[in-house]
């Protein structure tokens, strides 16, 4: 008999984070590894906001315990960044990234027996807090677009349907829904009582002209069953700072509150002040870093494109492309993308998340947050493995 829990015995280890740490550990060993596995931006935090964190580091009043649901100056100033939500500061929680805010909101809102609908692909951590809550993650396919539509969650609801699980711009595609998508998708889970739970943390990271556009906006029928949940760190390169929040209604709210004061309590006030002097300077910093992840996303379609047995619905948002290569595999007679991303890896020194990660065998994942220099040669690499 196993000493774990089952619950501990259900959870699995992020991919997305192990190929990263052994990418890292080959790079040690002196390999000239490139990493396509990163989930963050390659950018400094803006001087502004590491200049407000020093200073809360001299002020005392920065140096005990804080209310478990945030600082109240932190939590007026993220209400105001959803006004369609029309959200009190009491409906925030900061949280320690917006990984916690989606744990916490499946922890309040599930049960055993209850199930959430997620879009496949999805982001790793969504079954596993779906999981830790002790209910059951159901995924639902995509289309050819990599996107889902109220008919197709139609068919995977039951009775025990309780959540939805929404990102746009998504983690792993960069797929954008549009206004017209995210409206009808929402009207359906008010139709039905489906709570949603919505993940916008890659909302100021679109490009040609596409913009993010919330649910909350977009069918305010859903609010009395919506959790919002968004962070700093993707917008202002702050990953390593963890400050994400909730905004939720007030019994959620609430809940999720009561929950963290026994789970971890406050998130460091450094980072809260740093957290608010982002969302206080604006995005022109967050604005010349898109730039940047849009000259390397242009260019990362090309080269995909133009590689044998790879096909690509092109990302518009976040900073990922998401290829299908069955073609390549099965080119090189390789049964899994698990399989083709090892493979990268010891022959070609390249590291991408295969797609099965996120409930999409077929597929890699490649960031295009690296210089433009280790995306070339990366790409360049891959190109002339694939034949």
């Amino acid at each position: 008999m196993s000493d774990l829990s089952q619950r501990a015995q259900a959870m699995s280890e992020s991919v997305t984070m192990a190929v990263t740490a052994k990418a890292a550990q080959l790079r040690a060993a002196g390999k000239a590894v490139i990493g396509f596995g990163a989930g963050e931006p390659d950018f400094a935090t803006p001087d502004h906001i590491v200049a407000a964190a020093e200073a809360a580091c001299r002020d005392p009043k920065a140096h005990h315990y804080g209310p478990a649901a945030g600082m109240p100056a932190l939590r007026a100033s993220v209400a105001a960044t959803v006004p369609a939500m029309n959200a009190e500061p009491t409906q925030v929680v900061v949280t320690n990234g917006a990984k916690q805010a989606v744990y916490q909101a499946c922890s309040v809102l599930l049960d055993p027996g209850d199930e959430a609908l997620i879009p496949a692909p999805y982001w790793v951590t969504y079954p596993e807090a779906v999981k830790l809550a002790g209910a059951t993650p159901v995924a639902v396919p995509h289309g050819p677009d990599l996107k889902v539509t109220p008919a197709t969650l139609e068919e995977y609801r039951t009775d025990k349907t309780k959540m939805l699980i929404f990102a746009s711009p998504s983690n792993p595609t960069g797929v954008v829904y549009e206004a017209e998508e995210i409206a009808a998708i929402g009207r359906w889970a008010a139709e039905h009582g489906v709570w949603v739970l919505s993940d916008e943390i890659y909302e100021h990271l679109t490009y040609g002209g596409v913009e993010a556009v919330s649910m909350a906006a977009a069918a305010p029928e859903v609010l009395d069953y919506y959790v919002h949940v968004n962070g700093v760190s993707k917008t202002y390169a702050m990953t390593g700072w963890r400050v994400g929040w909730l905004i939720a209604p007030p019994a959620v709210a609430k809940a999720a509150s009561s929950l963290q004061s026994h789970l971890s309590s406050n998130v460091a006030n450094v980072s809260q002040m740093a957290a608010l002097a982002a969302l206080e300077g604006g995005l022109e910093t967050a604005h010349v870093m898109r730039e940047a992840f849009d000259r390397r996303r242009l260019r990362m379609v090309s080269m995909l494109r133009s590689t044998a047995g790879v096909q690509l619905v092109e990302p518009q948002g976040a900073f990922y492309a998401f290829p299908d290569v069955t073609e390549l595999m099965e080119k090189k007679g390789i049964s899994s993308s698990l399989d083709l991303a090892t493979l990268l890896l010891d022959e070609i020194e390249v590291a991408a998340v295969p797609g099965d990660a996120f409930g999409a065998p077929g597929f890699l994942r490649f960031s295009f947050a690296l210089s433009d220099e280790n995306l070339e040669e990366g790409l360049t690499r891959l190109q002339e493995w694939a034949g």
